[in-house]
Formats: structure tokens, C-alpha cells, sequence
């Protein structure tokens, strides 16, 4: 094997890959009790490439590596954005700039008409990238952070594994947190090797070791109705359908609702919210 990028780039993967710890990936240890380091095929699996293919990568063979699977490997490694850079720069790539974290772009006025008239159902418009990019007056009574976070960092997934307030609202946070993320994996599909989604799980990973085990177990499930429970602090119990509707004018938004039903008087309490 000659010396340069490639040999510098398999050995730095192997070293990184023997260096993380098995239990952050929810796996169990292996051989005679070894908690650190991930099988080749185990990195392989979670890049989406084929094990003979990522063995080459580590041997420094002349083989010529995708950004996006560099970007794959670099994710599921759980490199450091100088550790991603570098792995990019031996792989051939100049590192891309870091993209500045950006508000939503505004959503068309009639989009907020939508949310308005919805009330007291809490519904809000959500982003390709799951960014909240606005919502109605009951929304924002079942979730008083949406307001008062700075807009840049109203992601929904966020919100869910990092906030507070959501998990303690949530009875079954950890099927709905994992539910959550496989409806967002079955949409991100075509921009998994994107800037922004791979900050976004690059950033969650690092704020939550939940996110980083239901990542790792590649759930992908499409969206459906279903039925919703909140335990509100101010309000009680509340239960709704959450249903999901795509703006024929504004595909790139979905508008997800809470609709009341009657269990506990939910309509009542939600009205409640509009006090909040």
C-alpha cells in the first residue's frame, strides 16, 4: 500500500472507529467483554455501503469515495467538524462552508390564515428540514417555547429530544420521539448527504445520546394519522388526531394539526390554551 491521502484517510478511519464506545450506539460488547470500537460491517451497515467496499476504504485502495458516503461514514462516526473536514480533504474535497443557521423563510400569508382558522386545534407549518416556521395561537399554548426560542433553532426533532417541557408533556415520549424521527428519515432521504441535514443530526447527536441510538436503528416509516395525549401543566389532559396536509401552493410545507377529540373533554381544554 503506498503512502498518501488514501492510507492517511483508511488509517485515521480505522483508529476513529476502534476508538467509539459500543454502548452509544445501543450495541452490546463484543469478544471478551470489549466495550469500544464498531465491526467494520457494523460502520458499513449504518453508511450504507458494502463491507468489502469499506474495508478497501480503510486498506487506502484506490478507490474513489462519494462525498456523501465520506459525509455518511464521517455522521456515523460521529466526527468533530475539523475530524469531517479532514476526512474530506484526504478523500479529495475541499470541506464545505459550515452553513450559516438561517431563519425559515416567511410562509405564505394564506398558509397563516390556515393555522388561524384552525384554532383551538394547535397546528403549525413545518419546513423540509422539520424547522418550525409558524403557528397558530393554540400551538403555541401547548408549547410556550416555540415563541421564545430564537427562530433558528425551532426544529421540531429539537425540540423533542432536548426540551424539557416536551418530554414531560408526552406520556409515551420515547414511541412518539422514535415514530417522529422514522417520518423525518422517510423524508430526508434525497437530501441525507445535504449540508444541513447532516448539521442537524451532527448537532443532535451531540446534545442527545436518545437521538443517537434511535438514528443508529434506522427506522424509516411514512406519515399517518393518529391519536395524540399531552399532559399540559395549565390545562390537563388533552387528546387529539394529528393529521398532516400538504398545501397544494406550498408543497414544501406540511401543516400538522392537532384535531380535539372527545376524550376528556378536549375541546374545552383547548380552548384553555388560548389563554395560556
Amino acid at each position: 500500500m503506498s503512502e498518501g491521502p488514501r492510507a492517511e484517510l483508511g488509517t485515521f478511519l480505522r483508529r476513529r472507529r476502534n476508538e467509539v464506545v459500543r454502548a452509544d450506539y445501543d450495541l452490546p460488547p463484543v469478544g471478551r467483554g470489549r466495550t469500544t470500537g464498531l465491526r467494520r460491517e457494523e460502520i458499513a451497515y449504518l453508511s450504507g455501503v458494502s463491507v468489502t467496499w469499506y474495508t478497501w476504504l480503510e486498506q487506502g485502495r484506490d478507490i474513489n469515495p462519494s462525498r456523501q458516503v465520506i459525509d455518511a461514514v464521517a455522521v456515523n462516526l460521529r466526527l468533530t467538524e475539523a475530524e469531517h473536514d479532514y476526512a474530506l480533504g484526504l478523500a479529495g474535497f475541499a470541506p464545505p462552508p459550515r452553513p450559516v443557521l438561517a431563519e425559515p423563510a416567511p410562509v405564505p400569508l394564506h398558509v397563516q390564515h390556515l393555522l388561524d382558522a384552525l384554532d383551538p386545534a394547535p397546528a403549525f407549518a413545518l419546513t423540509p428540514h422539520w424547522d418550525i416556521a409558524a403557528w397558530n395561537r393554540a400551538y403555541e399554548g401547548l408549547f410556550p417555547a416555540v415563541r421564545e426560542a430564537e427562530a433558528t433553532q425551532r426544529n421540531l426533532l429539537q425540540f423533542i429530544f432536548t426540551d424539557p417541557w416536551v418530554r414531560s408533556m408526552l406520556p409515551d415520549w420515547e414511541r412518539t420521539s422514535r415514530q417522529f424521527l422514522a417520518e423525518y428519515r422517510a423524508e430526508a432521504g434525497g437530501r441525507a448527504g445535504g449540508p444541513q441535514h447532516v448539521r442537524l443530526v451532527g448537532h443532535l447527536r451531540a446534545e442527545s445520546e436518545e437521538f443517537s441510538r434511535a438514528w443508529d436503528a434506522h427506522e424509516v416509516e411514512r406519515f399517518a394519522s393518529r391519536r395524540r395525549e399531552f399532559l399540559h401543566p395549565v390545562v390537563g389532559r388533552l387528546v387529539f388526531e394529528q393529521v398532516n396536509i400538504v398545501p397544494q401552493d406550498a408543497p414544501d410545507l406540511h401543516v400538522v394539526s392537532y384535531l380535539p377529540l372527545p376524550e376528556g373533554d378536549t375541546l374545552t381544554a383547548a380552548a384553555r390554551l388560548l389563554e395560556s
